[in-house]
């Protein structure tokens, strides 16, 4: 079976938790809680970080230390994991879905010029864009927007660490960013996240809330509402050792992700996600369109390979079906249709990156 994105533990993975069971260093106490979250946020550029259980909660942390609540609305992209919108809810306030460029796969913004006269818009806190596959949009059109309408810019940066927009790198441009370390994603964690600011009151408040809004902890006073959202520190070990290999991590996604365009470019109908040429992304997981995508996805799995289509449009989900949806086209729907990821995993073999094009040139 080819795997469609393993997590590669190759470094310093063994020995670092074997420092946390040997010291007792388990839980959300522990040098490499702090270790992790300052080499996430240099990473990204940030002076701070706030290590959390995962990326989703990470958003929803961000979004109510924000003052983000019932009543408001937050725009997020239609095509996103749900993981976006849920958060959202989590605080009291609506998701808006907006239908996404068809060449990027990323938020419009223009839709959103062009139709915010046509639909009660007046409640718009926030702006939540995706850096869907570790691409990246109009971040500079969505951060002048929001300066302009005086919104709040979130960034769920879950796939796009180590990637580059106008050379600064993704989760630097809002109030906050928000990574995700779950098992697919570049490096992992097994599951956490990590939200990077510049913003020192903004951190010191997020990391006060993610720990129960604990006052005195051998008083177990409490001074607000909290959240229970600690990493732990053995996996926060876990961070650390894949931190080390970042950079051959990317290095290798760029290698997989040039492998497909070359020998998939011309293959029947299929086209790629484009690139705007002030992004350098990770190149995380390789997606790519085409008509027959039922029938590259079960030749793929006839053939032991794992590959997924898109996530399914928001406003296509139940709960989000009488939520505004800001469209034209409905993009989202086609993108959803043709779209399928193949096996990207930093691990892969050259046999196996052969196989994967063989198989799906055998469709068309």
């Amino acid at each position: 079976m080819i795997p469609l994105s393993l997590p590669h533990i190759s470094g310093n993975e063994w020995q670092y938790v074997k420092e946390c069971l040997d010291t007792n260093w388990v839980s959300s106490a522990g040098k490499f809680v702090s270790q992790f979250e300052e080499m996430v946020a240099a990473k990204a550029g940030c002076k701070y970080g706030v290590a959390c259980t995962n990326g989703t909660l990470g958003l929803h942390l961000a979004m109510h230390a924000l003052g983000i609540g019932k009543g408001d609305q937050v725009l997020v992209p239609n095509i996103t994991f749900a993981a976006t919108a849920n958060a959202v809810c989590y605080t009291g306030a609506s998701p808006i879905f907006v239908d996404i460029d068809p060449r990027t796969w990323q938020m419009d913004l223009g839709l959103v010029h062009r139709l915010s006269h046509t639909q009660a818009l007046d409640a718009i806190k926030a702006i939540v864009p995706v850096h869907v596959l570790g691409n990246v949009g109009d971040l500079s059109g969505w951060l002048n927007w929001a300066r302009e309408n005086d919104l709040v810019v979130i960034e769920d940066a879950a796939e796009s660490l180590g990637s580059y927009y106008r050379d600064q790198h993704t989760g630097s441009f809002g109030r906050a960013g928000v990574f995700s370390f779950n098992g697919n994603k570049i490096i992992t964690t097994g599951g956490g996240g990590v939200i990077v600011t510049d913003d020192e009151e903004l951190a010191r408040r997020m990391k006060h809330l993610s720990t129960q809004a604990k006052v005195n902890p051998e008083t177990y006073d409490h001074d607000e509402i909290g959240f229970n959202y600690r990493l732990v520190n053995i996996l926060a070990a876990v961070g650390v050792a894949q931190m080390e290999l970042l950079d051959q991590f990317v290095e290798k996604k760029k290698y997989i992700d040039g492998y497909y365009r070359q020998h998939l470019q011309g293959v029947g109908d299929i086209r790629f996600q484009e690139v705007p040429p002030e992004v350098n992304p990770n190149c995380w997981l390789f997606t790519f369109r085409t008509s027959k995508q039922e029938a590259v996805l079960k030749a793929l799995k006839e053939h032991q390979i794992i590959a997924r289509p898109f996530w399914r449009p928001m406003n296509q989900l139940p709960m989000f079906k009488n939520n505004v949806y800001l469209t034209e086209e409905d993009y989202s729907r086609v993108i959803h249709e043709e779209c399928l990821s193949i096996p990207s995993s930093v691990g892969i073999s050259e046999e196996e990156l052969e196989k994967v094009v063989k198989v799906v040139k055998g469709v068309f």
